[in-house]
């Protein structure tokens, strides 16, 4: 019974040794290059609306305009 129990345990150890091994691991990394952020859409829509505004302006303080 010895001979069982050391050979159980050798294999319990194998096994225990393969699963951590095969473990997935994860780092979270800084990228390299800096993160750019291109805000020109906001810019070009905020100047869309100022630009409709001021036109529904002209159109109200000269209605035969057009």
């Amino acid at each position: 019974m010895s001979v069982f129990r050391y050979l159980t345990a050798v294999a319990f150890a194998a096994l225990v040794s393969a699963l951590v091994a095969c473990q997935p691991t994860v780092a979270v990394k800084a990228p390299e290059e800096p993160i750019t952020i291109n805000l020109n859409i906001k810019l070009d829509a905020e100047v869309r609306v100022k630009l409709e505004e001021k036109a529904e302006e002209d159109i109200q303080e000269n209605p035969d305009i057009f």
